[in-house]
């Protein structure tokens, strides 16, 4: 057991490692995480490695691409101390140097820029039952700082989102989003709007669909008072109200190709006219258009202006749908959780194993949209503590009724079983009765690499 506070001491690390800039970080991550750290540089020469063992775990440190890079120093340990507990850190992660350190009689491996955090997981884990003093981090932010809209997700897929939209947003291009229904659009639009140098003017949004035609020029352009009955006074237009900032066209392939006239010219001249006056208004605006239709085949089918489609294919943005992430499934589920708890007063803490891997397996053609409306649906059935398959909306259910839960493709079923585990890589080898190194091996063959962020939302799955 753990004894009081003045009793406890903190946890001490052996950090063997090159001096540069990848383990310093290491180093201050671990300070930062409550732990104690003596850091021994690596030489070619380490016969009195051993003497310096003095420890409650011991880092190795990798920092070199050669997949045998810091075994022999894992060896020699090893030699002295059997029982001691070595975890490799590798800056270039490879199946070679994994398989390599766990042969070797390393506890664990982790790889990548962010491994600071889920070897501190490891590492506390490992020492619970010691008389050892931790210091709890705060939850990670699921905003951006400042307030400004959030992308959930830490799959590749939307990493690499992330850093294009910031991209896009330091430029001033029109910009064209693409994706299917529920993915985000909006969302990534008020990201670069609000990540832009426009971000403290306005963002004014205009749903094409939904706009009749005979209406498109005053609610585009505005109007003065008079220029038609009922036009009691004057009126800015969405172009005028957006100026100095961003105007948001969404479902731009429903645009009547009326609007689509009005607005190719706008783009063109840089100017617009109310309606009823003779005087042309400079407006600075920048343009971002969302679409879930090809409109490469609707220009082909003439359905979409073809001078228009260039005007607006600039940055172009793809949005991935949630099928082709499902890695980012437990944090949006954590986030909706979170919301809904508040919004209907209760206090959900996890799913069963049967809802949370149906979650996991289902295809969501509604994307995010329909995840969300999902566990809404789900708490308006008013579950208890724990969200069982039975809680979830009869329809969802109906989809699983004789059927497989577990996952189809490996890659699925890979990811299933580390959210299922929390990410421990022993338990989650265990599950798909695999070794730990056939798990790297399939985790290095699906591009699987855990972020910082990436965690099962609850402490645990309840039957």
């Amino acid at each position: 057991m753990i004894g009081p506070p003045q009793k406890q001491r903190k946890a001490t690390l052996l950090l063997i490692a090159e001096d540069n800039s990848f383990s310093r970080q290491l180093q201050d991550d671990l300070f930062g995480s409550g732990f104690l750290v003596r850091k021994v540089i690596r030489d070619s020469e380490h016969e009195n490695l051993p003497e310096t063992v003095r420890a409650d775990a011991v880092i190795i440190c990798s920092c070199r691409r050669d997949p045998l890079d810091g075994i022999s120093h894992l060896e020699c340990i090893k030699s002295y101390s059997r029982e001691m507990s070595i975890f490799l850190v590798a800056q270039y992660g490879s199946e070679k140097k994994a398989v390599a350190a766990l042969r070797s009689g390393a506890k664990d491996y982790f790889s990548g820029p962010n491994a600071a955090e889920e070897l501190t997981r490891c590492i506390k884990h490992h020492l619970h039952d010691t008389a050892i003093a931790f210091e709890v981090s705060p939850p990670e932010k699921t905003k951006d700082q400042g307030g400004k809209p959030a992308l959930v997700g830490v799959s590749r897929e939307v990493r690499d989102l992330r850093d294009y939209l910031l991209k896009v947003a330091g430029r001033d291009s029109t910009v064209l989003i693409t994706g299917e229904t529920g993915t985000g659009k909006e969302l990534a639009a008020d990201y670069i709007h609000t990540h832009s140098s426009r971000g403290s003017m306005p963002l004014i949004r205009i749903n094409s669909s939904a706009m009749p035609e005979q209406l498109v020029e005053s609610e585009l352009f505005g109007y003065e008072k008079g220029a038609f009955t009922g036009a009691v006074s004057a009126k800015p237009g969405k172009f005028e109200q957006a100026d100095g900032g961003t105007l948001f066209l969404d479902e731009i392939g429903e645009m009547s190709s009326f609007a689509q006239a009005k607005i190719l010219r706008i783009l063109e001249s840089g100017r617009i006219h109310r309606l009823g006056s003779s005087v042309a208004t400079d407006v600075d605006v920048r343009i971002i258009a969302a679409t879930n239709q090809n409109l490469e085949e609707l220009v082909e089918r003439g359905g979409f202006r073809k001078d228009l489609f260039f005007r607006l294919n600039v940055a172009r943005i793809h949005l991935p749908p949630l099928r082709d992430r499902r890695e980012d499934i437990p944090l949006l589920l954590n986030k909706f959780v979170s919301e809904f708890n508040t919004l209907f007063k209760l206090q959900i803490s996890g799913f069963s194993e049967k809802a949370w891997f149906s979650l996991l397996k289902y295809d969501w053609p509604g994307n995010i949209r329909e995840l969300r409306n999902v566990l809404e649906a789900t708490f308006i059935n008013g579950p208890v503590g724990t969200i069982t398959f039975r809680d979830l909306p009869k329809p969802f259910q109906q989809m699983f009724y004789g059927g497989d839960f577990r996952p189809k493709s490996e890659r699925d079923q890979v990811l299933s079983a580390l959210f299922a585990a929390n990410w421990n890589k022993s338990k989650a080898a265990e599950r798909l009765n695999w070794s730990r190194m056939t798990l790297y091996r399939k985790m290095a063959k699906h591009q699987i690499v855990q972020h910082r962020s990436i965690r099962t939302p609850f402490p645990s799955l309840r039957q």
